[in-house]
C-alpha cells in the first residue's frame, strides 16, 4: 500500500483534527541466508524445496546446528521470521533417524497448536518419504483420537493446562511417549510470565521428573519474541542452561509507524485542529479506531485492530459494520471480531477468511498476537499501548509480512503510559524491551504442584529440592493436613483427591469463585480468584462476559459462588477500595536522595465499602451503593519510599501535602512501571501510608500472595521509573491534573465503552511536581 498517499487522503476526513503526532519510518531489511553445517537430511531438503524454501535464514541455520550439538536453545527473533523451522527441522531429522523418537510441543493456546499442526503435516504432504504421526491433544480432541495419539504419536501438540491436568497425572499410560522423548518445544515462551509463567515452570519441573523416571533427558527448544532477558527467562521456565539464538536473518518490508493521539474533548467539540499536548479527557481511542478501520476497509486495505478486552473487539466490529452498511453490504460483511469465547470452528473460519482476504477488517484481542497464520496484512491498529514493548512489536509484526510497505498506528488512550509515548516519540524506537518476571519458588504456587507431583510419583528429598527453597516446609504442612506421608525417605500422596483439578494455572493458590448464570439453569460461565471476586462480583455488580452484561444477584461467600443473570444494562460498576498496609519484615532499607527506600514483607488489608455505577457512553455517575464485605488480607512483598524530611518541611511551609503528592506519583508509577517490568498495571498496587514509618511514604506491592517479583524489579529500576513519572507529569498540558498524569486512569478491564474515565479524585498536581523537582535537585547536587 502507499502509506503516505493514504495519510494525505485521511486528512480530508471530518474526524481528522491533527491526531498524527509522529511518523517513524522503519527501513526495509534484506534477508540474510546461511547454510547449515553438514547440510540437511535429503528428505527434509526435498520437502523444503517443494514448499518453496530453498535457503534458510541465518538464525534458522544457527539454531539447527546448536540443537544438533545437544544444546538447549531459545530462539529470539521478530514476528514472522520463521522460528517454527528452527525446531521443526531437527524434530523431523530425529524421526528419520529413529522412528520411535517423540517430541512434546507446548503452545499457550489451542488455536496456535492447531495452526502449527498444519505446518507439520505440510512436510509429509511435500515428501511422502517423511512419515510420522502428529496430533493435538487438548480439550477439543475427540475421545476416539486421544488414545490413538497417546499410544502412537511421534509429535504431540498441547497446552500447559492439558499437560498439567490431562497428561502428567496419567503418565503411566504415556510410558512409551515419555521413554522416547527427545525434544520439548515451548513456543512463545515470552507469553509465560507472572502467575502463568510461574505455574508453567512448576509443570516443567514435574515433566522433567517424570522423564527421568522413564530414563529420558529431553532437550528444550524455546521460541520467544524480543524481551530483555530471554536466556534467564527460558532457564527459569525450563530449569536447564539455555543458549540464545538471536541473529535474525529474516527480511522486512518498509513500515511506517504512526503515533496517533485522539484530540481533547474540548478540541473535538470545537471542530478545530488543536495541540495534541492539551491535557484533560480525550476522545475515545475505540471511536478513533472505528473511524480509521472504516476508512481503510473502504479502500480495500486489509487491517487488524488489536484491543485489550473482548468487549472492545465487539464494539469496534459493531461500529465499523454500522458505518459501512450504508456504503456497501459486502464491505460491512467483511468486518469481524476475533476473541476468546468463540467456538473453535468459528475461529478457524475467521482465520481462513483472513488468509484468503475475504475478511478485510478484524478487531482482535491478543489471541491473534501469537503466531497463527492469517496471511499478510497491510495495516495494524494498536488501540492503546498493549502493556509491554514486546507485545507491541509482536502485534506490529502482523502488518507487512512480506516485502511490501505496511503501516502500524498506535492509537493512544488517555492514560499516563500512552501519553508518555506521545510526548517521547523516540522511546519506542530506542528502548530495549522489558524483563519478563516469574517466581517458580513462590510457595503459594508451589503447594499445588507439590500435591500433583506426589500424586504422580513418590517424591524423594532430592526431587523436593528441585521445587524450590520452601518445598520441604510446604510438604511438612501438607503432612499435618493429611495430604501426604513421609515413609522411608520419600513423600507419598495420602489423599483421595485429584490434586491437578484443584490447580488453575492462571490463578495463584487460594479460593476460586464460580460464576453461575441463573438465567440458563445455573450454567457455569467462568471462575475468578477471591481477591478479584470481591471487587468484580459483589452483590449488584455488573459482570461483563464476552460482549454481554450480567447482573450479580448475590455473591455467596460460603459456597464461593456468584449468582448472575444476563441483562441488557446501560451502565457498568467500579468498586471503591481503601487499602491499609503493614510492614511485617524489613529485608532492606537504604538512603536514596536523602529519603528512605526499603523492601520487605507486608500485609495489605483491603476494604470495599461501596461501588459506583457509571453509565456507558456519557460516563455519567448513577450514584453509589454500600457494600458489606469482609476485609481482604494479602500477605505479599512491597518496596517503600519516604521523601527526605527537609523536602517535607519545605512543602508544609508552602501548604503542599506530601501525602497528596505521593498519591499523584503513585497513580503514575503504577501506570508506567510496565515500561521497565514485564507486568500488567493490575499486577501491582500502590498505597500511601504514614503509620508504618511515622512519615508519609509510598508503598508499591505485588498483588499476589507471597509476591511475584514485580516490586523487587520496580525497586531495581526505581531511578528510571521515577524519572519517567516526572516526565509524564511535566509533559502533560493540563493545569491541575488529569487522567493522563496524576489522575488514576481506568484499567483496561474497565474500558468497556467508547470512552475513558477517571477512577477517584484527581490529586494535587502541583504538589507532585514540587516533590519530584526537589528530588531531582538533590540528585543534581550530588553529581560532582
Amino acid at each position: 500500500m502507499e502509506v503516505k498517499t493514504f495519510l494525505e487522503r485521511l486528512k480530508h476526513h471530518d474526524f481528522f483534527t491533527d491526531q498524527i503526532v509522529y511518523i517513524e519510518e522503519l527501513p526495509e531489511r534484506p534477508p540474510n541466508y546461511q547454510e547449515v553445517s553438514g547440510g540437511l537430511h535429503e528428505a527434509v531438503e526435498t520437502a523444503l524445496n517443494r514448499l518453496g524454501i530453498n535457503e534458510l535464514y541465518s538464525h534458522q541455520a544457527t539454531a539447527i546446528e546448536k540443537i544438533r550439538r545437544g544444546k538447549n536453545v531459545v530462539v529470539v527473533t521478530s514476528t514472522a521470521s520463521g522460528k517454527t523451522l528452527c525446531y521443526t527441522i531437527p524434530v523431523i531429522e530425529s524421526l528419520l533417524c529413529n522412528s520411535s523418537a517423540t517430541t512434546l510441543c507446548i503452545y499457550p493456546t489451542k488455536a496456535l497448536a492447531q495452526d502449527q499442526l498444519k505446518g507439520l503435516t505440510a512436510f509429509q504432504e511435500a515428501n511422502p518419504a517423511i512419515q510420522f504421526l502428529a496430533g493435538t491433544y487438548d480439550g477439543d480432541t475427540p475421545q476416539h483420537l486421544r488414545r490413538k495419539i497417546r499410544d502412537g504419536a511421534n509429535i504431540v501438540l498441547t497446552n500447559p493446562d492439558m499437560l498439567h491436568q490431562g497428561i502428567l497425572p496419567h503418565h503411566a499410560r504415556w510410558n512409551r511417549f515419555f521413554t522416547h522423548l527427545r525434544y520439548v518445544v515451548i513456543d512463545e515462551v515470552h507469553a509465560y510470565r507472572g502467575v502463568f509463567g510461574s505455574h508453567l515452570a512448576n509443570v516443567i519441573r514435574r515433566l522433567s521428573r517424570i522423564c527421568r523416571h522413564y530414563g529420558a533427558t529431553p532437550q528444550f527448544i524455546c521460541s520467544s519474541a524480543t524481551i530483555a532477558n530471554p536466556q534467564e527467562h527460558a532457564q527459569r521456565i525450563c530449569g536447564v542452561t539455555m543458549d540464545v539464538v538471536d541473529n535474525d536473518g529474516s527480511p522486512r518490508g518498509k513500515k511506517q509507524f504512526v503515533l496517533w493521539n485522539p484530540p481533547s474533548l474540548k478540541t473535538a467539540a470545537s471542530g478545530k485542529s488543536g495541540d495534541w499536548r492539551v491535557g484533560g479527557d480525550r476522545r475515545s481511542p475505540i471511536g478513533e479506531a472505528i473511524e480509521l478501520m472504516t476508512a481503510l476497509v473502504k479502500e480495500g486495505i486489509q487491517t487488524i485492530a488489536f484491543v485489550r478486552t473482548r468487549l472492545a473487539a465487539e464494539l469496534i466490529f459493531k461500529g465499523c459494520r454500522e458505518m459501512l452498511a450504508p456504503v456497501s453490504r459486502q464491505l460491512a460483511a467483511s468486518i469481524h471480531a476475533y476473541r476468546g469465547g468463540y467456538l473453535p470452528e468459528e475461529r478457524r473460519e475467521i482465520e481462513r477468511k483472513l488468509a484468503s482476504k475475504e475478511i478485510l477488517g478484524v478487531a482482535s484481542t491478543n489471541a491473534l498476537e501469537l503466531g497463527i497464520d492469517i496471511g499478510s496484512l497491510d495495516v495494524c491498529l494498536l488501540v492503546g499501548y498493549p502493556g509491554t514493548i514486546a507485545s507491541l512489536w509482536q502485534q506490529s509484526g502482523r502488518a507487512g509480512r512480506g516485502r511490501e510497505e505496511s503501516m502500524v498506528v498506535l492509537v493512544a488512550q488517555n492514560a499516563p503510559m500512552d501519553q508518555y509515548l506521545m510526548a517521547h516519540t523516540d522511546y519506542l524506537f530506542e528502548q530495549n524491551p522489558e524483563h519478563a518476571v516469574v517466581d517458580p519458588d513462590n510457595p503459594h504456587i508451589g503447594i499445588g504442584h507439590l500435591k500433583c507431583a506426589t500424586n504422580e510419583l513418590p517424591l524423594s528429598s532430592d526431587d523436593a529440592r528441585s521445587f524450590g527453597l520452601y518445598a520441604e516446609a510446604v510438604l511438612e504442612l501438607l503432612e499435618e493436613d493429611g495430604h501426604v506421608r513421609y515413609i522411608g525417605g520419600n513423600w507419598y500422596w495420602a489423599s483421595s483427591e485429584y490434586p491437578a483439578a484443584q490447580v488453575n494455572l492462571r490463578n495463584i493458590a487460594g479460593p476460586v469463585y464460580t460464576i453461575q448464570d441463573e438465567s440458563q439453569g445455573e450454567r457455569v460461565i467462568g471462575t475468578m480468584d477471591e481477591i478479584s471476586a470481591m471487587s468484580q462480583l459483589h452483590d449488584h455488580a455488573v459482570y461483563i462476559h464476552g460482549a454481554e452484561t450480567y447482573f450479580v444477584n448475590r455473591l455467596d461467600l460460603m459456597q464461593k459462588i456468584a449468582f448472575v443473570e444476563r441483562r441488557d444494562l446501560d451502565y457498568y460498576t467500579q468498586a471503591v477500595q481503601t487499602s491499609q498496609i503493614q510492614i511485617d519484615d524489613k529485608e532492606l532499607e537504604e538512603q536514596w536522595r536523602g529519603g528512605l527506600l526499603g523492601y520487605g514483607d507486608v500485609t495489605v488489608t483491603t476494604l470495599i465499602p461501596m461501588f459506583k455505577k457509571i453509565r456507558f457512553h456519557s460516563r455519567d455517575s448513577l450514584g453509589f451503593e454500600k457494600l458489606e464485605l469482609p476485609p481482604q488480607l494479602l500477605e505479599t512483598v512491597a518496596f517503600w519510599f519516604a521523601p527526605p524530611q527537609e523536602i517535607a518541611r519545605e512543602m508544609k511551609s508552602k501548604k503542599l501535602l506530601v501525602g497528596e503528592a505521593l498519591i499523584g506519583i503513585a497513580n503514575v508509577f503504577v501506570q508506567v512501571a510496565p515500561f521497565f517490568v514485564m507486568c500488567d498495571t493490575m499486577d501491582i498496587g500502590a498505597v500511601v501510608d504514614a503509620k508504618n514509618l511515622n512519615r508519609d511514604a509510598l508503598f508499591v506491592h505485588d498483588r499476589y500472595p507471597g509476591g511475584m517479583g514485580y516490586a523487587r524489579r520496580c525497586l531495581e529500576h526505581f531511578d528510571a521509573i521515577i524519572q519517567t513519572v516526572a516526565d509524564v507529569i511535566r509533559d502533560c498540558g493540563c493545569a491541575d491534573g488529569c487522567p493522563s498524569c496524576v489522575g488514576s486512569a481506568v484499567p483496561p478491564s474497565a474500558m468497556t465503552d467508547l470512552d475513558t474515565a477517571v477512577r477517584g479524585r484527581i490529586p494535587n498536581k502541583a504538589a507532585a511536581q514540587f516533590l519530584l523537582e526537589a528530588l531531582k535537585e538533590i540528585d543534581e547536587k550530588s553529581v560532582p
